[in-house]
């Protein structure tokens, strides 16, 4: 596609080319990118994030660190649940979450720059 207002004098299509395959071979991994870091976006998430890549917690415990009451809690965890970024885990009648391993080589970057002492979560 051409832009009337640009000022290039010439196009390199095999560089273009290029940058179009590179795109269409990442478009999977950026589409689960762009979903967690959407899902990360939200500063609430985020802080459940923080707190569940150093241990399993339950609704209750992430509700008493958070200052939060468990209901606004559990749909934040609802949503990450159903993006795929946590999993839960039921021990008798309580559900402990922790981050999927799936996703922890994009939310490692990320939360070790809030943490720089954050180590691999618990599985």
């Amino acid at each position: 596609m051409t832009d009337p207002t640009c000022i290039r004098v010439y196009a390199d299509a095999a560089q273009l080319q290029r940058s179009q395959q590179h795109l269409a071979t990442a478009q999977p991994k950026l589409d689960q990118m762009a979903a967690v870091l959407s899902l990360a976006g939200n500063e609430v998430r985020l802080r459940i994030l923080l707190l569940l890549a150093q241990e399993q917690l339950c609704v209750c415990d992430l509700a008493d660190v958070l200052g939060m009451n468990i209901s606004a809690v559990s749909q934040h965890l609802r949503k990450l649940k159903d993006g795929g970024v946590v999993q839960a885990r039921k021990v008798g009648q309580t559900v402990f979450y922790r981050l999927h391993a799936d996703q922890m080589a994009v939310l490692q970057p990320l939360l070790s720059r809030l943490l720089p002492t954050l180590t691999t979560p618990i599985q």
